[in-house]
């Protein structure tokens, strides 16, 4: 076949492989920092203590191994839904290369110490522009290759993607709004509560388009093709758009509950998040429902398990994190290990599983295998990674809860009941828990690494398109 009616997966295979790669570091730093907390001594050194390790955590399990999930999923989904190839395959390979300098870039000057201290943002300056680089190119390369598609109508899957690829961009750009004063250090170009504003509005919109835009456009390709069947309905996949996607934009404020932000702006944030319910379980409903007349497939599918259970831990954070948006709600839960858990309900339980359910969906396709090399081994990988993210959040809900009231007990005359060191020292049993789920969760994608490897190793890279794709949804 020519180049002409072959698709580019060789860029798919890359960001493929790399996914699973990142995901093992990022889970690696995230076992490390867990095990700090429980035994200090571990802070060996000021660039592997807690504070620099943490956020090189976070960046590496939210945009390397997150990141690379959505660009081959995007980049496998759009050509095949479009039926071209990508809009252009010198771009590509620059995101692909740019996107893991970046990463790179990350891992060294976090554990150093030049961050910007913004959550989620912390890289500095020189970096920021690389990924401003490499997400134009992003841009270009999606929406070129939907500008040139053969078939007239663009796929639900499409339009996720593309509201996450031009809002990140929106959010990256205005956040990270800074003065540079040295090459690794800058300050913010906003002062005090506005810069609090526009970084918890990009804070909170990083999860909304990053992590839940983009992730329901895998949803809404992958779970249809491994059920084989069509989406639910397509029409309420429309509503779920245009619903999440507006309404996202307005919930930061709930970030800021019980600080120096105007109230009325806290309320404003605690009241989309709570609209923000309906289109969240509108789209989970659609998901689950897509399995009509195939759930029998999920007896002997260990993949759709990944996928649909996903489903369900994005429907449990989607109401989470509404009601700990409420005010009195947040009194108690805000600054406690509640949001640790509900960040990694979110992160494990729906964006990493529904990431590897994919991901077990492409590779075999992307190296001519009729499946992986060990249904087992996926279905291993299933239950160790479901009971870790279990164990994980279940500590962590006890032991927030726990704190808060410990935090806010008060003593007949005003005084407070107990001290900082009392409610640390409760913490511990929870700690080692969280430790145990997180080395399960690790444990399992380094299964999916040996069943990655053994898959691919030997087999010749496939690039073309002689597999139709089945209709994906009703009319």
């Amino acid at each position: 076949m020519s180049s002409q009616n072959t698709y580019n997966y060789k860029v798919v295979r890359q960001f493929a492989v790399m996914t699973v790669v990142w995901g093992i570091v990022g889970m690696l730093v995230g076992v490390i920092i867990a095990a700090q907390l429980i035994w200090p001594d571990l802070n060996l050194a000021p660039w592997l203590s807690y504070g620099r390790l943490r956020p090189l955590h976070t960046n590496a399990v939210v945009f390397a191994f997150g990141g690379c999930g959505l660009f081959a999923c995007s980049y496998y989904v759009v050509q095949r839904t479009s039926q071209v190839r990508l809009f252009s395959d010198a771009l590509a390979a620059f995101t692909f290369w740019g996107w893991q300098l970046v990463i790179v870039l990350a891992a060294i000057t976090l554990p150093l110490g030049y961050t910007t201290a913004k959550e989620y943002a912390e890289l500095e300056w020189p970096v920021d522009i690389l990924i401003t680089l490499v997400w134009v190119a992003y841009a270009v390369v999606f929406f070129g290759t939907i500008a040139k598609r053969r078939v007239k109508h663009i796929y639900v899957a499409n339009w996720f993607f593309g509201a996450f690829v031009l809002t990140i961009a929106l959010l990256h750009v205005v956040n990270s709004a800074e003065i540079p004063v040295s090459f690794w250090k800058s300050y913010s170009a906003y002062a005090g509560v506005q810069d609090a504003m526009v970084q918890w509005w990009y804070g909170h919109n990083a999860v909304g388009f990053f992590l839940t835009a983009g992730f329901l456009g895998i949803m809404y390709y992958f779970i249809p093709k491994q059920a084989e069947r069509p989406v639910y309905s397509y029409r309420l996949s429309v509503v779920h758009f245009w619903a999440l996607i507006f309404t996202y934009m307005w919930a930061g404020p709930h970030h800021l509950q019980y600080t120096a932000l105007p109230d009325w702006t806290q309320s404003l944030g605690m009241i989309f998040s709570l609209i923000l319910l309906a289109p969240s379980w509108g789209g989970m409903i659609n998901g689950v429902m897509t399995l009509s007349g195939a759930w029998h497939k999920l007896r002997t599918d260990p993949i759709l398990k990944f996928l649909v259970t996903s489903l369900s831990f994005y429907g449990m954070s989607t109401f989470e994190g509404p009601m700990m948006s409420i005010k009195t709600v947040n009194a108690l839960s805000h600054y406690t290990d509640w949001t640790i858990g509900h960040v990694h309900s979110g992160a494990l339980g729906w964006v990493a599983m529904v990431t590897i359910g994919a991901i077990y969906y492409l590779i075999p396709r992307l190296f001519g295998r009729q499946e992986m090399h060990s249904v087992k081994l996926i279905n291993l990988h299933f239950w160790v990674a479901t009971i870790g993210v279990v164990l994980y959040i279940a500590a962590m809900w006890i032991a927030g809860v726990m704190q808060g009231l410990m935090w806010r007990a008060v003593n007949p005359d005003g005084t407070l009941t107990y001290t900082f060191a009392e409610v640390v020292k409760e913490m511990y049993p929870y700690y080692t828990v969280r430790l145990v789920g997180g080395l399960m969760f690790l444990s399992g994608m380094l299964i999916m690494a040996w069943n990655v490897w053994k898959t691919a190793a030997g087999q010749r890279a496939v690039d073309d398109a002689k597999i139709p794709d089945l209709a994906l949804a009703n009319a």
